[in-house]
This record gives structure tokens, sequence and C-alpha cells, in this order.
């Protein structure tokens, strides 16, 4: 039975946050894609100091690059190329962040690029951008994966942006606040694919679709920490678009669209992209990671309006911050170089919002592309 303190850690944890904790050692866990990362890795962190611990690898596998928790702080499954082909692998989670595994399913529609547990821990899924579907996983009560059943995204896709839109590119899976919708970006629809979600039955529903403007390419979304609000960032265009979320009616409606970096500064990189949105659990502060100029775009967030105000454009001392995460009590940021193959620590301003990084606190860990805290049993 999951407590509620669990499910509050765990809310915040799956590679983001949502809800602060009292501040205690944790672990990180990492994802990781390409050569010469081996699998999974962990590291100690210290919550007080800021203090991230050296990497070390706690699990052997092909290509994990998306990381989530069971809502009860147990379990920890990978997307990943393990038994039976490209899926999720689920791992136990022991002293010290030990990770044994002991169950896998593949997707049916090749490598998934994210996942994430129902609020209920009855059923996960995960998003296939190559494939341009969405997986739906069964979990039992011991949180062993059952066989994934598809759902298809449709085609073609919008065809903005020559080479990159031609077809469905899911790129994420979150959760309404409730748990009573599945939302899931979509680069190459430009728009978020909305699923009705049955928790019993462990089935999702296809129920609407919010669009994004013409050739933004959605990516990954975070809801507001009062749920009001949705926050999509989209890769393709560097911009936040906010929408006014329906929580009864389970749809949500375009409010504004605010760029990550200027124009200018965009001009000056050979490639730039936007990877992922964090909402601080004090919901004041919203953060982008861009990839090309390799920084960190921190917005003041107006909690009334979801109106957004760039405050600070942070370099993250490494390359291509294709993930960054914020500890669960919100006082820290970690942002991870997949090029550079370092993680970063930045302190953050509680009153706002704004990034100072932390000299000489960055680690190395092969290609990073997935930062998920975790709180472990200890020695």
């Amino acid at each position: 039975m999951m407590t509620r303190q669990a499910f509050a850690f765990m809310a915040a944890a799956a590679c983001g946050v949502a809800a602060a904790v009292q501040a205690e050692p944790l672990t990180v866990f990492f994802g990781t894609g390409g050569a010469p990362a081996k699998g999974i890795y962990r590291a100690s962190f210290d919550t007080q100091t800021g203090k991230l611990g050296p990497a070390e690898l706690a699990a052997e596998i092909g290509g994990p690059g998306f990381l989530a928790l069971h809502p009860d702080g147990s379990m920890l499954y990978a997307v990943a190329d393990g038994e039976g082909g490209q899926g999720v692998t689920g791992y136990r989670i022991g002293r010290d962040g030990a990770l044994t595994p002991f169950t896998a399913s593949p997707t049916g529609d090749g490598q998934a690029c994210h996942v994430e547990v129902h609020p209920s821990g009855r059923f996960l899924l995960t998003a296939q951008y190559g494939g341009g579907s969405v997986a739906l996983f069964p979990l039992d009560g011991e949180g062993r994966l059952g066989a994934a059943t598809l759902q298809e995204h449709p085609a073609p896709g919008s065809g903005v942006v020559a080479g990159r839109q031609k077809a469905p590119h899911p790129h994420c899976c979150r959760f309404s606040p409730d748990g009573r919708y599945a939302l899931v970006p979509d680069l190459g629809l430009d728009g978020i694919v909305i699923y009705r979600v049955d928790a019993a039955a462990q089935t999702v529903v296809r129920h609407g679709f919010a669009k994004a403007p013409p050739g933004a390419g959605p990516r990954h979304m975070r809801f507001s920490t009062d749920g009001r609000f949705i926050y999509l960032l989209n890769e393709l265009s560097l911009a936040v678009s906010a929408y006014a979320w329906d929580a009864a009616a389970g749809t949500a409606r375009l409010l504004a669209t605010t760029p990550t970096l200027s124009e200018a500064v965009k001009a000056g990189e050979a490639h730039n992209s936007g990877a992922e949105i964090l909402t601080h659990p004090g919901g004041r502060f919203l953060y982008t990671s861009n990839r090309g100029h390799d920084s960190v775009t921190v917005f003041r967030a107006e909690p009334a309006t979801a109106a957004l105000e760039a405050v600070q454009v942070q370099p993250v001392r490494g390359a291509f911050p294709r993930n960054i995460n914020l500890s669960p009590d919100g006082g820290w940021l970690l942002a991870a170089g997949a090029d550079s193959g370092t993680v970063a620590v930045h302190k953050v301003d509680p009153e706002t919002g704004r990034l100072t990084y932390q000299t000489r606190n960055v680690i190395q860990v092969p290609a990073p592309i997935c930062v998920l805290f975790a709180r472990v049993p200890q020695k």
C-alpha cells in the first residue's frame, strides 16, 4: 500500500518535480544513451550542501534513455533494449540504490523515448517517437509488466517543418493531476493527444487534441502546481506554450507562447532545440533546457494567469542538455550534458528562481539523458 508521503515524493521525482520534501540524502539515477555508456548509473546527493557524489554503474543494460519510479518508491522502470527486445525493464530498488531486474516486456513498436507510471500504480505508458505510438503496459500487484497494448497516432504529421513533421512523433507521456487523463505531446502532429484513463480497467481511450502553434514541434510538458495550467515545451520553435486546463472536461485551451531564447541568440548557433521543462514546486518558476546554446532558461510564472517572463539564461556547464531536474525540495537543479558526459549542479534562489553554478560540483556520467531523484534504503 502506498503511503501519502511516498506518493508525494514519487510524483515529484520522475525526471521532474511537483512537491517539496524535507532535506535529506538522496540517490540520483541517470538514464543514458549511446557510447560509452553501459546502462543506468547512480550517485548520492546531499540536499543540504548540494554535493553530488561520483557516479557508478547501477545496472548494465542497453540504451536506458528514460526512467520512472513506481508510486510506492520501491521500483524503477527504464525504457531500454532489454529482455525480449526494445521495451521496458523493471528493477527493484535495494539498499543504497542497488537495482535488481525482475520484469521486462517489449513495446511491440520499437524503441521508446519516454515512460511514466500512472499514480494508481496499475499501469505505465511509453511514447515511441519513431513508431508513432503510445504503449500501455498493465502492472500487477507486484509491479510486473504485462503485454503492451498500442495506441497509434494518426498520420500524416503537420508537415510544417520539412524532415521533422512528416509523421506523428509522440515524445512524452504525462498524467493529469487527478489521474483521469493521459496527455502525449506529439512533435510531428503539432499538438497534445489527450486520452481518457480507466485505471481500474488499465486502459486509455482517445479523448481529444490540443493544438500547438504550427511548426512548434511539441516535446515535453508539465502541469502547474495547482493543476490549472499546462506548460508545453516546443522542441523546434524553442518556445513554451501555456494552456488553461479544464480538469472536468479534459480539454486544454492555448493562452500564449513565449520563446526560450531570442532570435538573435539562436542565430549564433549551428543547432537549436528545446529538450526539457520543469515546474518549480513553489509554483512561481519554470525551467527549460536549450540544446545548442547549452543553457537553461529561467522563467517567472504568474500563478493566476500562467504568463511567463524570462529572467535568466544560465549556461549549463556542459554540452547538449537533453535533461535537467530539480531536487524534490526545489533547492537545486542538475543539468545533464549528453555530449560532454557531465552532470553539473546549480543552486536555486528561492526568492527569484535564478540559478548559480556550484564551482567544481560537476561529475562525469557517460552520455546522460535522464536525471531521476529517488529516496532509497540506506545502509
